[in-house]
């Protein structure tokens, strides 16, 4: 498989859904980047969106592109968001957040009417946690919530960056990858779990959110939904 022709090909029919007037979620990482670039490339005159960026990385690169931005707290609905995932279930469950985006791609994406999600085939799993979950958490304490979230059954370790120190998200917290040995049994339960510890801020879960699923391969896309 070509990740990149496959990527391509899932933001290509993302952005079809894209009309004049909307309010639009922009998302973070690799495949939603093409998509911004590709909504960018279709503005004109009689096409004009207002985007509303899930991090500071997007909000930089749809700036440069000439896409008019609101803030979070600008509107309380949007008609559309488009983003990325690290996996997705085959009832279109998702983690995300890898990129380290995870708290504002989730505020933005639960105001938007419609989520589409663009992955490559790659990102298909039977079963979420066959690679790592992110929680994003406070700095005050840190350790002790990292030490509660193993309570419920996994190895936490916190994101550092190449530097030695702890990576800092654009909320000015830190992140824990979560490795499940037997992957995540129970969603719905873990989240509500890790929401409850004190110092979670939130989770890389993203449960019954999305509405469609672009899945692209070296031929083209599947529709998920």
């Amino acid at each position: 498989m070509n990740r990149d022709i496959s990527k391509r090909n899932a933001a290509e029919e993302a952005v079809k859904y894209v009309k004049n007037g909307m309010v639009v979620g922009l998302g973070t990482g690799s495949t939603a980047k093409i998509a911004v670039d590709l909504i960018a490339s279709k503005l004109n005159e009689d096409f004009q969106i207002v985007g509303m960026p899930t991090s500071i990385q997007t909000k930089l690169q749809a700036k440069q592109l000439g896409i008019e931005l609101i803030e979070i707290d600008e509107a309380e609905t949007i008609d559309l968001a488009i983003d990325g995932a690290d996996e997705v279930s085959p009832n279109m469950s998702l983690i995300k957040g890898l990129g380290g985006a995870l708290l504002r791609e989730k505020k933005v994406e639960k105001k938007a009417k419609e989520l589409i999600i663009i992955v490559d085939e790659g990102k298909l799993v039977q079963k979420l946690g066959r690679g790592e979950l992110p929680v994003e958490v406070s700095p005050n304490s840190y350790e002790v919530t990292g030490s509660k979230i193993e309570e419920l059954g996994c190895k936490a370790s916190l994101r550092i960056k190449e530097d030695g120190n702890p990576f800092v998200t654009d909320n000015q917290n830190y992140i824990y990858h979560c490795r499940f040995t037997d992957g995540i049994e129970n969603p719905n339960l873990l989240d509500t779990n890790l929401q409850a510890i004190e110092g979670v801020k939130d989770t890389g879960l993203f449960l019954n959110m999305a509405t469609k699923v672009i899945v692209g391969n070296d031929k083209g896309i599947q529709i998920m939904q």
